[in-house]
């Protein structure tokens, strides 16, 4: 019997974060694996966030965070547009509604500037309805940020997965982490609920749970306290009332509750900010959801009367530090990257690099390949086009013609090569973050059927096995 392998780098943590690190790394002479305590990439705090494309304008000048959110900007362009990850350039209106935050705007347009983001320009109240006029009345002021935008939230963090498999990294979803300890190699051995890894090198992105991890490699940097946001989700009639996103003026604890369009073509309004103690507290609240539109009333007055989509919450890492938490202990081979809140699908690239950096200079080799794979990712962005409008698609494979989720318009051809991507879907809610599949108006009252029974005839899977592992997610 062969002996398991060691690994040079475990990455604990398969979110959007963990994902850029591992597709960094697959690129270099290193082996890799990535744990995840989920069923697939994404699950935790990557699944549900605002999905907003941040410039880092209002970060604070100096922290690693600006820093890195400028060292990203560039690659998730480049990234977005050779793998097919849909991104629009909106672009950004902070609004000011009342004199205290208009007193505020000459200090975030210099805060704004020093961090990289030159382009960023105060606005008058009249400008600022000539750019949005839809808004609420009693606006005083603004700032424009055209480098802001929106990118979607599950396309890049499966593309950054899926960049990593191909290119020879190996994925282990279900195993959660139970413990690490040396091996008498200096190696680490990470138990899980499914087997032992043993690597070299342990990265810790585990999003909400680094606390958790860093404690067991004898660390206790800082204590993650799960930050709840809510959103809700309003129908495709309503996305002619804004231009941009629309951001409120942030405080000390939070960016505040804005409305942006989404690449799905709906309106967002969120997030609540909410410190919990559970971190499993991902439910919708009567109080929570009211506030919401309370706040987005007086902001875009007509976005009231539109239909609710959907509506959903997340968990952001927050911790009592305003700056991320990434350290680096050469000399136990371990690397965390904490406290990565809402800025991290955006900052997930320079991070990867950052986390290179600090490999390369605690002496890892880092040689690059001679050859990689890179991924063509389904295009499920509204602003491009998708493949039921692909007339020579259709042409060449009737299937991608044949449309089975109608809210959405979500092919057959889709739902298949969901089952056969390089980390394919394993159960609906996988299928959702893949396609588009029963996420529309309906929530899948009309398609369920047909689109479930087309996932279990292609995945080898019984109905009632597959509504089972749903239900338990």
């Amino acid at each position: 019997m062969s002996e398991p392998p060691v690994y040079d780098v475990a990455i604990i943590g398969a979110g959007v974060v963990g994902a850029a690190i591992a597709q960094a790394l697959s690129h270099k002479c290193v082996d890799v694996v990535v744990l995840d305590a989920g069923p697939d990439v994404g699950t935790g705090t990557s699944k549900a966030n605002t999905a907003i494309r941040h410039t880092g304008f209002d970060a604070k000048p100096g922290s690693l965070e600006a820093a890195l959110l400028r060292r990203s900007y560039p690659l998730v362009t480049e990234f977005a547009a050779r793998t097919g990850v849909p991104i629009e350039n909106t672009g950004a209106l902070l609004v000011a509604w009342d004199s205290h935050q208009a007193e505020r705007l000459p200090e975030l347009e210099t805060n704004a500037h020093a961090n990289g983001c030159d382009d960023v320009t105060r606005v008058s109240a009249q400008q600022v309805y000539e750019l949005e006029p839809h808004l609420g009345p009693g606006a005083t002021g603004g700032l424009l940020v055209p480098g802001e935008g929106i990118i979607c939230p599950f396309t890049m963090p499966l593309a950054l997965a899926y960049d990593a498999q191909l290119n020879g990294t190996d994925f282990r979803f279900n195993h959660q982490v139970t413990a690490i300890a040396p091996d008498d190699r200096g190696s680490h051995i990470i138990e899980t609920t499914r087997n032992s890894v043993t690597a070299r090198w342990v990265i810790n992105a585990a999003g909400l749970y680094s606390d958790v991890i860093d404690r067991m490699l004898g660390h206790d940097s800082f204590t993650v306290t799960p930050r709840r946001g809510q959103l809700i989700v309003f129908d495709k009639v309503a996305r002619p009332l804004l231009s941009r996103v629309l951001l409120p003026v942030p405080s000390a604890k939070t960016k505040g509750v804005l409305i942006a369009p989404t690449v799905f073509g709906n309106v967002l309004l969120g997030p609540t900010a909410e410190d919990l103690t559970d971190k499993t507290a991902t439910e919708t609240t009567a109080e929570g959801l009211a506030g919401l539109l309370d706040k987005g009333r007086p902001i875009l007055p007509d976005l009231a009367a539109e239909q609710v989509t959907a509506t959903y919450a997340g968990l952001r890492a927050a911790t009592g530090e305003s700056d991320y938490q990434i350290h680096s202990w050469p000399d136990e081979h371990y690397i965390c990257v904490g406290g990565i809140r809402s800025t991290g699908l955006s900052s997930s690239l320079g991070i990867a690099d950052y986390v290179l950096d600090l490999l390369g200079d605690a002496g890892q080799q880092l040689r690059d390949k001679e050859e990689t794979q890179t991924p063509h990712m389904p295009m499920i962005g509204e602003a491009f086009t998708r493949p039921y409008q692909d007339e020579a698609a259709i042409a060449a494979d009737a299937t991608c013609g044949h449309i089975v989720c109608h809210c959405e318009r979500v092919t057959e051809a889709e739902i298949i090569a969901a089952t056969r991507a390089p980390i394919p879907a394993r159960d609906l809610n996988g299928l959702r973050r893949r396609t588009r599949a029963m996420m529309g108006r309906c929530q899948g009252f009309y398609c369920t059927a047909n689109v479930s029974r087309l996932f279990a005839d292609a995945t080898g899977q019984t109905l009632t096995h597959l509504f089972a592992e749903d239900e338990q997610q």
